[in-house]
Formats: structure tokens, sequence, C-alpha cells
């Protein structure tokens, strides 16, 4: 199973969210429905816009890579 890492912006490309997950897809989908959410920081500044992303192996490859973004 991949595990990604990617980078989300908001409609104005102001503000970057960085995350990783095993499911791209879903994630994006959860960050659309949940935008306004003040809860959370990616729901809170919409930023729900996948501008980039790398796929990895293994969930720590994927982490420390996270990290160095």
């Amino acid at each position: 199973m991949p595990y990604y890492i990617y980078i989300t912006t908001n409609p104005s490309r102001t503000t970057l969210y960085i995350g990783i997950t095993n499911d791209l897809g879903e994630r994006l989908n959860d960050y659309y429905k949940n935008r306004g959410d003040r809860q959370t920081f990616a729901g809170q500044y919409y930023c729900y816009k996948l501008i980039y992303y790398e796929s990895y192996k293994t969930a720590q490859k994927a982490i420390e890579r996270e990290k160095e973004l």
C-alpha cells in the first residue's frame, strides 16, 4: 500500500498544508467536505486544493519526507 505526502492550498493560494495519508483521494474529499470547519487547520483555511504529492512504499519514508518539507 503506498503512502503519500501532499501539499494542499486554499482557492486564493495564500496558505499551504502538508500532510501524509495512505488514501489521497479520500483525504482530499474529507478536506473539501470540511472546508470552513474551524476545528481543523485545513478546514479553517480552506486547504482542499491539491498542488503537489509524492508516493512512498513505507509510512516511515513518507513521514521522513514530510518532516523535510
